[in-house]
């Protein structure tokens, strides 16, 4: 549990700590060449620490199909706050 201070709210989306291995959900709050049905889901592989513009970062992941298996390798340029982390997905048995 995060012991907040009054005035506090907690963290805000863009200060989520994004680790390998995270399902993220790429969409149009990250940027507008992923709104709609260009949005994807994204297992993600490493972050670049360079700096960029302010609240922006490059992502290296692998798209995911609708069945969860890797399709393709990409990197994207996005809105840190905007990047959703997505639940896992119970491990197949």
């Amino acid at each position: 549990m995060t012991d907040l201070k009054p005035g506090k709210t907690g963290p805000k989306p863009g200060d989520i700590d994004l680790r390998p291995g995270d399902l993220l959900l790429i969409g149009e709050a990250c940027s507008v060449q992923f709104a709609g049905d260009r949005a994807l889901r994204l297992r993600l592989v490493s972050v670049d620490p360079r700096p960029t513009y302010q609240g922006w970062v490059w992502l290296t992941g692998y798209v995911l199909n609708g069945k969860g298996l890797a399709v393709d390798r990409r990197e994207v340029f996005v809105q840190r706050a905007g990047v959703r982390v997505l639940p896992a997905a119970p491990a197949r048995q």
